[in-house]
């Protein structure tokens, strides 16, 4: 396993981030395709001992039980200093007027419900997990400064938004003093490589880490166009739906390069389709879901996985404009 600075922060991650919405209670929440306790513990053993040390969760994911389980699983497997936890605030937790988003008093609260729930009183990397416009911005980033400043989180990140958003609040962050955000957690892969045209080029030039989410999009990178397998979370991923909606043809011909590559490799298509985002520049540590045996080993496999220069432009040349998906 690599390690590499987060951006231009000095925070060390591994190359490979576990994202962590897979593991919740099924009966918490709206993602009644989570793993439970029991099944999720493997998976995080079998991450750190693969050499990852970086895990991403969120507050709302199963209605905050993936926190709770995230939170047991690392006190029993890992020592706290030696692991980079990050989670997210923004989701509806409560019916209630300030039961979401991303005001002052959303913040404060949610902040120390996450630390309850992970068992620590601290967070690596806290992140906004999307734009709030009903909340002034300068009301956030101060909020956030704020949670730096007690104590209660390292570094603070952001998730998928427009780059003149984002480029606002790094603007404001600078202007003010306040703590600036040092990650962008953001929807990239080959089948969706609309971040290229100005969110990529800005996380370079202001040295922001870029931890992309649904890197194999959503497994359809992982097999044949036509294999397209019923599963309990394609039946009832309603998000997960409207991101890859419109599919095109080109997306049939990617789709099918990535098959091509990894057939004349002798390695699978989730290495490859891998090894690709891994050598976009900016790229710092894509975040991975293990839900089955082998999911974890060949995303580590891809590490090693070098693409050729014709290799990459073999896969990339089919690509054809999508309309933006996942930022709501």
């Amino acid at each position: 396993m690599d390690y590499v600075n987060l951006g231009r922060s000095g925070l060390k991650v591994s190359r490979l981030c576990l994202g962590c919405m897979t593991y919740g209670e099924p009966d918490r929440g709206n993602h009644p395709w989570t793993l439970s306790e029991e099944e999720s513990r493997p998976f995080l053993k079998k991450a750190l001992d693969l050499g990852i040390t970086f895990f991403d969760t969120a507050n709302v994911y199963s209605d905050g039980s993936s926190e709770e389980i995230v939170g047991r699983a690392l006190k029993d497997y890992a020592k706290r200093d030696e692991i980079v936890l990050a989670t997210k605030v923004h989701g509806v937790m409560r019916p209630d007027a300030n039961g979401r988003g991303l005001s002052r008093k959303a913040i404060m609260t949610e902040i120390d419900h996450s630390l309850r729930r992970l068992g620590t009183d601290y967070v690596d990397l806290y992140q906004i997990h999307r734009f709030d416009p009903d909340t002034p911005v300068e009301e956030t980033l101060e909020a956030l400064h704020d949670v730096v400043k007690a104590g209660k989180a390292r570094y603070i990140g952001a998730s998928s938004m427009y780059a003149w958003q984002f480029c606002k609040a790094l603007h404001l962050a600078d202007r003010h003093g306040w703590t600036r955000f040092v990650s962008m957690q953001n929807h990239y892969n080959l089948l969706y490589r609309e971040e290229e045209r100005e969110m990529m080029g800005l996380c370079i030039e202001e040295g922001i880490g870029v931890i992309p989410w649904s890197p194999l999009a959503r497994g359809k990178l992982t097999r044949p166009w036509e294999d397209t397998p019923t599963t309990a979370r394609g039946e009832t991923d309603a998000f997960g739906q409207t991101l890859y909606a419109g599919m095109k043809e080109a997306d049939r011909a990617t789709v099918e390069r990535v098959g091509s590559v990894a057939s004349a490799r002798g390695v699978s298509r989730a290495e490859v389709a891998m090894a690709w985002l891994l050598q976009q520049p900016g790229v710092t540590a894509p975040i991975i879901g293990a839900s089955k045996p082998g999911h974890l080993e060949q995303a580590v496999a891809a590490l090693s996985l070098r693409l050729e220069a014709d290799e990459v432009r073999q896969l990339g040349e089919a690509y054809a404009p999508h309309p933006v998906a996942g930022f709501k």
